[in-house]
Parts: C-alpha cells; structure tokens; sequence
C-alpha cells in the first residue's frame, strides 16, 4: 500500500481572496467549490481545500517544492504584489532569499497570516 497526502484544509477568513491569491501567485489553476471549500489544485495531486471560518485563525506552514523556472516566475509575482518576503521563516531577514543545500527558498504570508514556503531543493539534498 502506497500512503500519499491528498488535501489539507486551508482556514481563511474569505476563501474566495485566499484562492484566488494561491492560484494567481502560485499559477495554479482556477479553484473549483466542493462542499463549503473551494479546492485549490496543485500539481501533484494534492489539494489546498479553503474553508472561510469565523474567528482566530492559527497560522500554518506550506512548503512548494518547485523547478528554478517556476521559482522565478513565483517569486516575480510575490515581487509584483509587493509582498514582503523572507528567507527564514521567523522574518529576521526580510527582502533575502536564501540559498540553503544549493538550491534557492523563500518564504511569504497568505492574506491569513499562513506562512508560504517555495524552495528549489528539498532539505538535506
């Protein structure tokens, strides 16, 4: 038996604008409504399932593993929406990308305060 992660659940305080900004900053496709999510696809077969909920939201952590051209294509647009960005993950290092096992990773926030991670070479390799 073979076990693969197949979705996660995305707390938002509007699901539609935290959809719209991962399909628009990550170039996924458009999301689709399920039930009360709205499914954002990614590209291996996992999905990031939006839910609005009312109330505190506890921020989580999502790491892409993507190819250098996707990287630059992903980063330019953090870039063009002005967002801030990090290459750390606790923001002592603001406007930096980092370069940790020979790859390139940078980490940003959702609307919601998740923290986004896109990185080029998995840790430890």
């Amino acid at each position: 038996m073979t076990v693969k992660l197949n979705h996660t659940i995305v707390s938002a305080h509007d699901a539609r604008a935290t959809a719209d900004f991962l399909t628009e900053v990550f170039g996924f496709a458009p999301a689709t409504p399920y039930g009360p999510f709205l499914v954002v696809a990614t590209d291996n077969e996992v999905s990031l399932d939006v839910m609005a909920v009312e109330g505190d939201i506890t921020p989580q952590h999502y790491a892409f593993l993507v190819g250098d051209e996707d990287f630059d294509a992903i980063f330019g647009r953090i870039k063009a929406r002005g967002l801030p960005y990090w290459a750390d993950p606790f923001h002592h290092q603001p406007n930096r990308i980092n370069t940790h096992d020979g790859g390139r990773g940078v980490y940003f926030d959702d609307p919601n305060g998740h923290s986004l991670e896109i990185i080029t070479v998995p840790y430890g390799g």
